[in-house]
């Protein structure tokens, strides 16, 4: 691509990086929930099914997102549709912190859910469509990193804004409701700064020079339906949703919003818990600076080959605690050891390869679309994973539960050996071909 070459490093990296703060509000949005949901369910007395609605709610947005992500992009532009991720964050984080009512909260929720779920789109391909080859995975990988920054900045937000919170004396005729006795207000709201730095720098960047060649070329949108009926497009479409998907199933989000009650189930204190959260937010951080590093030397299948590999080891050592672990007179220290071994494997591949593989996988014709599909059968198994994990802790024990993660890390194994092509260092027409033939 002509356009491409021509752009310097300089600029193509400052490009990646704006594109990539996406990434930063969806880690935010995603991750603040955490810090507000009791004070939430105190003041609009939330029964144990309205505290999950409020929870996962946001879910339901970012799958309507999702969903039309794709054809919005290809509609509208790359550009286009991420200013519209950035608008509905906005509403969202300013309706959060003045909602009247539950109902209206709930309602700003989904619509900043409905904006994570198409900047996990857009985002990551246009990332993808303005790199040079030999730097894809790396660019676009800062959209991951930008995810993990995201998380540690709402539990940081989150930290500050409670300890700052007086509530015992805190008077709302002040108009000090927002940061002591309605702290959750202040919480859901800082997300409008990173917001308002997104929405503007978004304003100093190009149009996918990808997406206006394809336009040139395209005469409607039907023909992205008819060309994601070929037989490889729609095989590549159909990889893709299946390795999204069971990536959710292998135990990564479980951990990242269950790992509290995970640890307060293994004996450790709420004080305990909460900084073995804290550690695991940075190792995730920090493994992922490193496969930023080098998913373009290894390779896309060499990270996963050997991250879930790890996975396995880790998730059958966890499990192995709560089995046995008081016969084998195993510690605390063992279960957090194996933990964050856990979320470094997990991070240096499944979370760094998934958001590259998807966004360069495809045909340029139908980039949008069908990563919009295999998009889909992400978020689907982020809101099955959320809502059944709880019921898994229970019903098959968290050793079950664990166990249970692992095996299903062999059909992923399976899908990138047979079905998935090494990516690293082709170009986009060069990937397009594989699946032509």
């Amino acid at each position: 691509m002509n356009s491409t070459k021509q752009m310097t490093a300089g600029r193509v990296l400052f490009i990646a990086i704006v594109a990539a703060l996406g990434g930063i509000l969806f880690g935010y949005d995603t991750a603040v929930i955490s810090g507000t949901t009791r004070i939430v369910a105190d003041q609009f007395f939330l029964t144990e099914l309205s505290k999950g609605w409020y929870v996962g709610c946001a879910l339901i947005g970012s799958i309507i997102g999702v969903a039309v992500a794709g054809m919005l992009s290809d509609f509208l532009g790359r550009k286009k549709t991420m200013l519209i991720s950035a608008v509905m964050f906005s509403i969202s984080a300013i309706g959060c912190a003045v909602s009247a009512d539950f109902t209206q909260l709930v309602i700003f929720r989904i619509i900043g859910g409905f904006g994570i779920g198409v900047v996990s789109i857009v985002s990551p391909i246009y990332i993808s469509e303005v790199s040079p080859a030999e730097k894809r995975g790396t660019l676009v990988s800062l959209y991951q990193l930008a995810i993990t920054i995201g998380f540690l900045l709402a539990y940081l937000v989150n930290y500050l804004v409670l300890k700052g919170a007086d509530l015992e004396s805190a008077d709302p005729a002040l108009g000090t409701r927002m940061f002591n006795n309605e702290y959750w207000r202040g919480m859901l709201g800082m997300e409008t700064i990173p917001d308002l730095l997104f929405l503007i720098l978004i304003f100093f960047i190009p149009e996918s020079p990808r997406w206006l060649e394809v336009r040139g070329q395209r005469k409607d949108n039907s023909e992205e339906w008819k060309a994601l009926r070929e037989p490889g497009i729609l095989m590549a479409v159909l990889w893709g949703s299946l390795i999204a998907i069971l990536g959710q199933f292998m135990g990564v989000n479980a951990v990242l919003y269950y790992g509290p009650e995970i640890f307060q189930n293994a004996g450790l204190s709420s004080e305990g818990s909460m900084f073995s959260t804290v550690l695991v937010g940075v190792v995730n951080m920090l493994t992922t600076v490193l496969a930023l590093i080098i998913i373009d030397k290894v390779g896309r299948k060499q990270l996963v080959w050997w991250g879930v590999g790890g996975m396995i080891v880790c998730l059958l050592a966890i499990g192995t605690y709560f089995a046995w672990g008081s016969a084998l007179h195993l510690g605390t220290g063992f279960l957090l050891t194996f933990f964050l071994l856990y979320v470094f494997c997990t991070a240096i591949s499944i979370s760094a390869v998934v958001f590259v593989l998807l966004s360069e996988m495809y045909p340029g014709r139908v980039r949008g679309l069908a990563m919009s599909i295999a998009g889909l059968a992400l978020w689907v198994g982020t809101y099955l994973i959320g809502q059944l994990t709880p019921w898994m802790l229970q019903t098959l024990t968290p050793a079950g539960t664990f166990f249970l993660f692992a095996f299903m890390c062999l059909p992923y194994l399976y899908i990138m050996w047979k079905h998935i092509p090494e990516t690293t260092g082709k170009t986009l027409e060069e990937i397009e071909n594989y699946w032509k033939k």
